[in-house]
């Protein structure tokens, strides 16, 4: 994982346990159709996140890499997840599009249900 990568989803984490309460279940699951960032629970419910960093805009708002392709890869991954675990619980798919300026400030825009199964 690249360091850009990796800084944006320790920040996530740090994000989801300390200002939404979020417990972490895991992170940067791997499957041999892909990778889930982070999986949590809030609540009852588990959360599959996606992490999208960037450090400007030149290639669009991180949050628009997670295009349709990727919202399929995603339900496949959480679905290969639930099946591995043998669990049955609610699932929602949030994503986490942060930006570390050059300043050294950060911004992290939640977007909670993101899409839906």
């Amino acid at each position: 994982m690249k360091a850009l990568g990796a800084e944006g989803e320790e920040l996530a984490v740090r994000f989801l346990k300390n200002k939404k309460g979020y417990k972490i279940i895991t992170r940067n699951y791997k499957t041999p159709i892909g990778e889930i960032d982070i999986i949590a629970k809030d609540g009852d419910t588990l959360v599959f996140i996606e992490v999208k960093t960037r450090t400007d805009d030149s290639f669009g708002y991180p949050f628009e890499a997670v295009n349709k392709r990727k919202r399929q890869k995603l339900k496949n991954l959480a679905l290969f997840y639930l099946k591995n675990q043998g669990k049955e619980s609610s699932v929602r798919f949030d994503v986490l599009s942060i930006f570390c300026m050059d300043n050294g400030k950060k911004e992290i825009e939640h977007i909670k249900d993101a899409f839906e199964v």
